[in-house]
């Protein structure tokens, strides 16, 4: 009826999500009521309902109702609830109704609900142009 749990083997991974390059970073939370007085940087996850005063430099970033950030925030994707004063560098950033940031926001992809607060400028993150490729110019071989 119950069988005993065999070893993984080579061939089988013994935690299916796991990399082999790089062991996976656990997502982080800064609770309601904690303040950092600094920078944070993560190339994971984080949940912010805390107070950051300093830069925020993360993989994700979700910034709660109650969480606010003062400094700039560089990111993957961004989700803002509560407060930024500061830049924004993030390539998907989202304000929802309840944000509230003052502050430039240069990205790829930005969705704005209604009733959120912006005050600053959008500027769009271009990718990069890749020179073209040119056309090898000939050898000059003198006549002789």
């Amino acid at each position: 009826m119950f069988s005993r749990a065999t070893k993984a083997t080579a061939a089988e991974p013994s935690h299916p999500r796991k990399l082999a390059s790089a062991p996976p970073v656990a997502a982080s939370l800064v609770a309601e009521g904690v303040r950092i007085a600094g920078n944070l940087e993560t190339s994971g996850d984080v949940h912010l309902d805390g107070a950051v005063e300093g830069d925020v430099r993360v993989g994700m970033l979700v910034i709660g109702e109650a969480g606010s950030v003062n400094g700039a925030i560089h990111a993957d994707a961004i989700e803002v609830r509560g407060r930024v004063t500061g830049v924004i560098c993030a390539r998907r950033v989202k304000l929802w109704a309840t944000a509230h940031v003052d502050g430039d926001i240069s990205h790829t992809e930005l969705a704005i609900e209604a009733g959120a607060h912006f005050e600053g400028r959008s500027l769009a993150l271009v990718p990069p142009q890749t020179p073209a490729l040119e056309a090898p110019t000939p050898l000059n071989v003198a006549a002789e």
